[in-house]
């Protein structure tokens, strides 16, 4: 079995479909998959990879039928970026939306928490990318449930019904999305404390990355068993057979990223699809524009 094949079968420890079952703590973010693949074998998978990506993205675009909705969350310095940037870089941009949801703004506040979701979600024969999603609302406001204030809420705020009503609430949003054609996939980007010190300390030593640094990556940091506990319960919650979780292991990024690419490239060829066909009457006149066309040759 070469070492594609060994990868693709490797991504089943992943994903998580039922979340009844989920324990975050048997994930280990420094996972490698234990295939002996070194950061040059990742490089080269993720090359190879890319053009079957491209090609099940022109398939997608062409059928019409289908969309693809990739959620990205994970602690801060976790990757997000990184991911999107790596292994979306050989698609047609054409194809592609990717949406950053940072903190709502006074009008999106005056909406329920999934609107501003519902309303960036793919059009059919598209992808697209939310960089942190509405999994923000059961994650920063769960550490931080004093935001809840500015919500325009009525009702009892940070109650344990008022949390089952919101996990309630996204997983209706992603099974009545599945149902309209849009295949989810949920990644939850998972790196060590130490990993995550690590990579903001670079992110100060090095003068060309000190702008991707925000203090409040520092003051975040402080809540991160709160975060451990506020993840632990979204994917508990969420996690079933038409919306999986993927933990994916991010302590080394070029596994991370071959993780992420190979779960997207096997939903993708689950669809089966192939390139349309036009109906015979079309056939005819593009055959007639091809005969057309090569007696100009002569």
């Amino acid at each position: 079995m070469n070492k594609l094949a060994k990868f693709l079968r490797a991504l089943d420890s992943y994903h998580v479909t039922d979340g009844e079952k989920f324990d975050l703590s048997k994930f280990n973010p420094d996972d490698d998959g234990n295939l002996g693949l070194t950061k040059e074998d990742g490089a080269k998978l993720l090359k190879d990879v890319k053009a079957q990506l491209q090609e099940l993205q022109d398939l997608l675009y062409a059928n019409q039928t289908k969309s693809m909705l990739i959620i990205l969350q994970g602690m801060d310095a976790a990757g997000k970026d990184g991911t999107i940037k790596h292994v979306m870089s050989g698609v047609n941009p054409q194809g592609v939306t990717v949406t950053s949801f940072k903190q709502p703004g006074p009008s999106e506040l005056q909406h329920g928490f999934l609107w501003r979701i519902h309303a960036a979600a793919p059009q059919v024969g598209r992808i697209a990318i939310f960089n942190r999603s509405q999994y923000e609302d059961v994650l920063v406001t769960r550490v931080h449930p004093e935001m809840l204030e500015h919500e325009h809420l009525p009702g009892p705020l940070n109650t344990p019904e008022f949390w089952k009503g919101r996990y309630s609430d996204i997983r209706h949003l992603e099974h009545y999305l599945n149902r309209q054609g849009t295949v989810v996939l949920k990644f939850f980007l998972h790196i060590s404390r130490e990993e995550q010190r690590e990579r903001l300390l670079e992110r100060l030593d090095v003068p060309e990355k000190r702008w991707k640094f925000s203090p409040s990556d520092m003051h975040e940091r402080e809540f991160w068993n709160d975060y451990t506990k506020a993840y632990q319960d979204a994917i508990s919650e969420t996690a079933r057979p038409h919306a999986p979780w993927i933990v994916v292991p991010s302590n080394h990024k070029w596994y991370a990223r071959l993780v992420v690419i190979g779960a997207i490239i096997r939903a993708l060829k689950g669809l089966n699809q192939t390139a349309p066909k036009p109906d015979p009457e079309v056939s005819k006149s593009l055959d007639d524009y091809r005969a057309r066309l090569m007696a100009e040759k002569k």
